[in-house]
C-alpha cells in the first residue's frame, strides 16, 4: 500500500563489484584537508543517541549532525567546494597535493583565470553550497531550481550573490537545463550526476563527501566505536554512494549498508528491483517533503556502487521522515536534540519502524538488528525550510495513518 514501507534487495546477481578506489581513506583525508584550509571549517558533531539506543535495544546509536557545516545548514558545500577547487587547480597546475583556499583566491590565480561562471540544478541544498563557495573565490554562480522549490532555500542562494531562479519543471529537467546553458555561454556545469562525456566533476563532488564520511569514521574510532549499519538516504545517490565506497574501502564488507529513499521519487528501489542490474529512472509526479532526495534518474557512478554493497533499499512515505524529524527534535532524556530536516531524518523514521514494529521481527533478525548493532545515520540538514520544519516538528503535519497495525 501506498502508506507503507517497501523494501527490495539487488534482485541482479553482482558479478563483478564496483572499484572504491577512488574513495580511500587517503582520497577522504586529501579531500578534507582541502576543506580544512577554509577559515569557516570545523569538523561538525557526531551525536550519540544512547538513550533512544536503550529504548529501542540496540548497541548504539550514532547522529553526523551536518546541520554545523560551514555555517550553511548542509552537507552538500563538501561536494561542490571540492570540485571548484579541483577545476580551479587544474586550470592553473597547482598540485592537488597543496591545493589550499588561500591560493585558489589569491591575486595571481584570479589573474591567470579570470572570472568564471559555475552552474548547476538544485533542491536547495547543493545549489547553495556552489554559489556560496563561486562568492568565497570571487567567481559567479548560476542555479536552476525545479517547480516547487522552498522560496526560503531560493532566497539563501540568492543572498549569496547567484543568479537563482524557479524553473516550471522537474529536477531532472533543471540538470539537462543547465547543462544546455553550460555548453551554450562556456560555463562550467557542477553536477552530482554523471552522463556520458561529463563524469569527472560528479566524481569529484562525490570525492568532496569523503570528509564528512572521514570525520564519523575517526569520531567513532575516538570513542572506541565501528558501525555495523549505516542508514544512507538518497536522491540522486552520490552521498550514499560515496559514504559506501569510503567505509567498504577500509573495512571490506563488515559493514552493512541500506539505502532509503522517498516513495515517489525511489529510482534506487526500483532499479535493485529490476533483474537486470541497470539503473532506471522514474518520470512520475516526485511531490514529496524530503525535496532533497527527490530525483528521478539516479548517478549511473553512484547505482554501480550502490547495487555492489547495499544490503537493502526502501521506498518510505513522507510520515516515515515526519516521523524521524520529531523523534531526533524531542528524544529521549538525556540524548541531545538534533534538528534534522525531511531530506535527512528518514533514516531515523525507519529505524523505528523496523525496531517497534511487529511486522519486521523476522527482517530484524535477518540483517542482525540487536542488542550487539552500532548505528550510524548523516543527518544531512537541519532546518533548511523553517517554516516546514515548524508545520511538521511543532504543529504535526505528516503522521502515520490511522489504519497502520503496529
Amino acid at each position: 500500500m501506498h502508506h507503507q514501507i517497501q523494501w527490495t534487495s539487488v534482485c541482479s546477481k553482482t558479478d563483478h563489484f564496483a572499484s572504491v578506489e577512488a574513495f580511500s581513506a587517503e582520497t577522504a583525508r586529501r579531500t578534507r584537508q582541502f576543506h580544512r584550509s577554509f577559515p569557516q571549517y570545523r569538523e561538525t558533531s557526531l551525536k550519540p543517541l544512547s538513550g533512544l539506543a536503550w529504548h529501542w535495544k540496540v548497541g548504539g546509536i550514532f547522529v553526523k549532525d551536518e546541520s554545523e557545516r560551514f555555517g550553511l545548514n548542509a552537507f552538500k558545500v563538501l561536494g561542490g567546494s571540492y570540485a571548484i577547487g579541483r577545476y580551479l587547480a587544474d586550470l592553473c597546475g597547482l598540485p592537488l597535493e597543496s591545493l589550499q583556499y588561500s591560493q585558489i583566491i589569491s591575486k595571481e590565480v584570479k589573474n591567470k583565470i579570470g572570472e568564471i561562471t559555475f552552474v548547476t540544478a538544485t533542491d536547495g541544498n547543493h545549489g547553495r553550497g556552489v554559489a556560496w563557495t563561486a562568492a568565497q573565490l570571487g567567481q559567479k554562480s548560476v542555479v536552476y531550481m525545479p517547480k516547487g522549490s522552498s522560496l526560503t532555500r531560493l532566497d539563501h542562494i540568492r543572498e549569496l550573490g547567484s543568479a537563482a531562479e524557479i524553473l516550471d519543471c522537474s529536477y531532472d529537467d533543471c540538470v539537462r537545463r543547465a547543462a544546455m546553458q553550460a555548453k551554450q555561454n562556456e560555463w562550467i556545469l557542477v553536477q552530482d550526476t554523471s552522463f556520458p562525456g561529463y563524469e569527472e566533476i560528479p566524481n569529484w563532488i562525490m570525492q568532496g563527501y569523503t570528509t564528512m564520511a572521514l570525520e564519523a569514521d575517526e569520531q567513532m574510532e575516538r570513542i572506541g566505536e565501528r558501525p555495523t549499519h549505516i542508514f544512507l538516504q538518497a536522491g540522486v545517490g552520490s552521498m550514499a554512494a560515496a559514504v559506501v565506497a569510503y567505509f567498504v574501502s577500509k573495512y571490506g564488507k563488515e559493514i552493512q549498508f541500506f539505502v532509503v529513499e522517498p516513495k515517489t521519487a525511489d529510482c534506487m528501489f526500483r532499479s535493485a528491483q529490476e533483474p537486470d542490474g541497470k539503473a532506471h529512472c522514474i518520470t512520475q509526479q516526485m511531490n514529496t517533503i524530503m525535496a532533497g532526495l527527490a530525483c528521478g534518474e539516479p548517478n549511473p557512478a553512484a547505482w554501480k556502487i550502490l547495487k555492489s554493497y547495499s544490503s537493502t533499499f526502501f521506498s518510505c512515505p513522507d510520515w516515515v521522515s515526519a516521523n524521524g524529524m520529531r523523534i531526533l527534535a524531542a528524544p529521549v532524556k538525556g540524548d541531545e536534540p538534533i534538528i534534522s530536516g525531511e531530506s535527512a531524518a528518514v533514516g531515523i523514521g525507519l529505524l523505528e519502524e523496523l525496531m517497534q514494529n511487529r511486522q519486521w521481527g523476522t527482517f530484524r533478525k535477518k540483517i542482525g538488528l540487536n542488542e550487539h548493532s552500532k548505528i550510524l545515520f548523516f543527518s544531512t540538514e537541519g532546518n533548511t525550510d523553517p517554516q516546514r520544519y515548524q508545520d511538521i516538528v511543532w504543529h504535526g503535519a505528516f503522521h502515520r495513518p490511522n489504519n497502520f497495525t503496529k
